[in-house]
């Protein structure tokens, strides 16, 4: 039983993981075509970017945003 109980937060952790993977995936590539010299200056000044760019994004780096209420 004990071991059952390990394994749901596990997949709970790695839902989670796959889940974020695919969000970053969505906007890597709009990332690095307006925002690639804010790269290095921490995840506030890229969204801050990519909010700026919203009419050149990709409909999936679009649905992200909007998804996390950007």
């Amino acid at each position: 039983m004990a071991r059952y109980l390990l394994i749901i937060p596990l997949g709970l952790m790695a839902s989670t993981a796959l889940a974020q993977q695919k969000e970053h995936d969505a906007c890597a590539r709009d990332v690095s075509r307006h925002c690639r010299t804010h790269m290095n200056e921490g995840d506030q000044v890229v969204l801050a970017c990519l909010k700026q760019n919203r009419a050149r994004l990709s409909k999936a780096c679009l649905k992200v945003l909007s998804e996390h209420g950007q």
